[in-house]
């Protein structure tokens, strides 16, 4: 089967999830063929597959979008992405298009008369019944939290439908149908759904037959381990702190020097952030990428920005999580962790050093969170990716 995969470059997860998808298609002997941003896509093909460079809004606009609570594609973003979509589909002929966030493939794949399944979580699923959380937004920084999530409850059903219209109206222009005013709609309108989760965490009502829990996809950076890496203290627990690609640096810088200031040993990926002004301390031991899984192993509590691959990584080496979330895809994901006890979440727009502390002294001190870590972690290798996937492609998804 030739499977065409294409990587929407907004954060770092959005193309490492195809990629990874990718190499195991690749590895079964399909002709595979990835296209992606080529500062990010590019140099993680090293498997034989074909690449081929996309045009994306990249993770700058993304985040900017999500910041000022602005739909994250405009109609001329989606209608620029249907044309290079079909290009591309031409220029390949492929039998399965994979796509991550490509919001236009709903179109671009139906008027190819290609097949299109779509990597998301479940909390994205149609079928989620939890409630769609209050972001991080301009107001919700200067108002008393109580006052803006009122707002925010009253506003909804004023300002989904804005977030949906650009959608809607490239739809329209294709004569399909209206996707309605759920962006969770907007976000999976797909042929097949694959949930890069266990099935379990998120409350839900019964999923259709096309929508497959493939489990967590995993995937890890070609780096060398810091120099530091052997030599850390043992004395004293250990905290990994990963902000992700997308996460905020005065956040990370904030997290950093507050957990400079406690008993424990401090070991994070910067991620490129500018981590100049920190003080020198000497339980702060930074890099600018480090395998997430491997880092979590050696640590008692994983504290990040709560998106889910973050999160899952911690859950394989067995470790609890402090989210620090900002996005409603972070707060969606994080509910779910809260209710099975897996960790704990705070919110970017409003942490502080006090709550910050208390937090991590009650994960790292409480068995609860490490045990349910442990649980989630045992569940996921219930769930190979791999595997799963593989037999999606083969017609056999459960």
């Amino acid at each position: 089967m030739k499977i065409l995969f294409i990587c929407e470059a907004v954060t770092l997860a959005h193309s490492a999830r195809p990629v990874a998808l990718a190499s195991f298609a690749a590895r079964a002997g399909h002709d595979v063929v990835i296209a992606g941003a080529a500062d990010v896509t590019q140099k993680q093909t090293r498997f034989g597959a074909e690449w081929r460079g996309l045009t994306t809004i990249g993770p700058a606009r993304f985040s900017a979008a999500l910041r000022a609570g602005r739909p994250v594609f405009t109609f001329a973003d989606l209608d620029s992405y249907v044309a290079e979509d079909l290009r591309l589909i031409k220029a390949t002929s492929p039998d399965l298009i994979v796509g991550d966030f490509r919001l236009s493939l709903c179109v671009s794949a139906r008027l190819a008369g290609i097949r299109y399944a779509a990597i998301t979580n479940a909390y994205w699923g149609a079928g989620c019944t939890q409630p769609m959380p209050m972001p991080e937004l301009p107001m919700t920084r200067v108002l008393p939290l109580p006052v803006a999530q009122a707002l925010f409850r009253l506003g909804s059903p004023w300002v989904m439908p804005l977030h949906c219209r650009p959608m809607n109206r490239l739809r329209a222009r294709h004569g399909m149908p209206s996707l309605g005013n759920d962006l969770r709609a907007v976000y999976t309108d797909a042929d097949d759904l694959l949930y890069a989760d266990i099935p379990g965490m998120f409350a839900s009502q019964e999923m259709p037959a096309n929508h497959h829990f493939i489990g967590p996809i995993f995937w890890a950076p070609e780096i060398d381990l810091p120099i530091w890496w052997n030599d850390l203290p043992t004395t004293k627990p250990v905290v990994y702190v990963t902000m992700g690609s997308s996460g905020s640096p005065q956040v990370l810088q904030g997290v950093l020097k507050c957990l400079a200031e406690l008993p424990v040993t401090v070991i994070a990926s910067t991620a490129g952030a500018d981590v100049s002004t920190l003080p020198d301390c000497p339980n702060l031991y930074l890099a600018p990428y480090l395998q997430g899984e491997q880092a979590a192993r050696r640590a008692a509590l994983v504290v990040c920005n709560g998106g889910s691959m973050a999160c899952q990584q911690a859950f394989a080496a067995g470790k609890p999580v402090l989210g620090i979330a900002s996005n409603m895809d972070q707060f969606l994901n994080m509910a779910g962790v809260m209710d099975v006890q897996a960790g704990l979440c705070l919110r970017a727009d409003r942490v502080a050093p006090k709550t910050l502390k208390q937090a991590i002294h009650t994960m790292i001190d409480s068995p609860v969170f490490r045990r349910s870590a442990q649980v989630l972690g045992n569940r996921q290798r219930e769930y190979n990716s791999a595997e799963r996937f593989l037999r999606f492609l083969s017609g056999r998804a459960s």
